[in-house]
């Protein structure tokens, strides 16, 4: 169904209640990374760093420097992901939207698209590399850039809904939106800004549970779909 694609993750799929990076939880991430890949899509990937430190939840720091913080918990979960992939045999490669050469090399959407043309994994650190930006636009920046047919955002949550399912039963579940929808109701589906910029790019957005990605290449009632329709 896709030639190439832009997952989104969150870090606690990397963690447990009692492990920051719990490699168990690692390792059914990276089953389902391999997964993808041997079908031959070429992924990229950008992972949050929520199970490490979330910057925007730090209200008492300055907020540049709790970003900043935020970037490098996404660098850590970064490289755990490119060790278990690559004991896996597959090849994987982290960008950093922020120089850390010793870690990693800096990201350029070229090399991107280059590594990804070789069908090598590529995991996208730091986010924008700029403060007040979530992962998730993060995420549909780096869509834009190698061009992907669409940005996958792996949830804690099923889908899409009208109110928070856990503290409300009666909230409507959706499987399909537009953009335009998503923004005038202010759904949560994502950040605005990510949603503008793949509204803007015509790049579409499926928001599923991690769990479920083997099966939403085959089943469009698994998740929401966000597009122009």
């Amino acid at each position: 169904m896709y030639k190439r694609v832009l997952l989104k993750i969150s870090g606690e799929a990397l963690s447990s209640p009692d492990e920051i990076l719990c490699r168990e939880h690692i390792r059914k991430t990276v089953d389902d990374i391999v997964y993808l890949h041997d079908l031959g899509i070429q992924i990229g990937i950008v992972c949050g760093g929520g199970n490490i430190l979330r910057g925007r939840s730090n209200a008492h720091m300055e907020r540049s420097r709790a970003d900043h913080m935020g970037m490098l918990a996404t660098a850590i979960n970064s490289l755990a992901l490119q060790d278990e992939i690559e004991q896996r045999g597959v090849p994987c490669r982290v960008l950093s939207s922020v120089e850390m050469p010793v870690f990693c090399d800096r990201y350029t959407s070229r090399d991107a698209k280059r590594y990804l043309d070789s069908n090598t994994v590529v995991i996208f650190a730091c986010g924008t590399g700029s403060p007040f930006f979530s992962t998730d636009t993060g995420a549909s920046l780096r869509a834009a850039e190698i061009g992907a047919d669409i940005l996958l955002l792996a949830k804690n949550v099923d889908a899409v809904y009208s109110d928070d399912p856990k503290t409300n039963p009666a909230a409507e579940r959706y499987t399909h939106l537009s953009y335009e929808r998503v923004i005038r109701e202010n759904l949560r589906a994502t950040d605005l800004t990510a949603i503008t910029m793949c509204k803007e790019q015509h790049i579409p957005i499926r928001v599923f549970a991690l769990s479920e990605i083997r099966k939403i290449l085959d089943d469009p009632s698994i998740g929401t779909t966000i597009d122009d329709a």
